[in-house]
């Protein structure tokens, strides 16, 4: 008969606010994760264009039998595109028969 007096309201208040704790720690944990998933695919993004700008001067070098005199070469000949508001491809020709330096720098990422 007592199940309507009243006694058990503090056992439900405290379960629902350790259900409201559990559930901003869920939530803290997802976004943490999907924060560290989204870092790590910007930076995966930044190797794979490295990796496809020296693919391409290898490839020029193969075929013309000297490296690309410049970014701009690439893209015309070589059909390179990436999205210049995102990324900086600092391309540095050092002479025909050595390999130019290139790196990729990332606009958005914030340190």
């Amino acid at each position: 008969m007592n199940r309507f007096t009243g006694k058990h309201t503090g056992n439900f208040i405290r379960t629902l606010i350790l259900s409201g704790i559990f559930c901003l720690f869920v939530t803290a944990a997802f976004w943490s994760a999907f924060s560290e998933a989204a870092r790590s695919a910007k930076a995966q993004e930044a190797a794979n264009l490295k990796n496809a700008v020296k693919n391409d001067i290898i490839h020029c070098y193969a075929v013309e039998g000297a490296y690309p005199e410049s970014l701009a070469y690439i893209e015309e000949h070589y059909g390179l595109t990436y999205d210049s508001s995102r990324f900086l491809i600092d391309y540095e020709p050092v002479a025909k028969n050595i390999m130019p330096d290139v790196t990729v720098i990332d606009l958005e990422e914030k340190e």
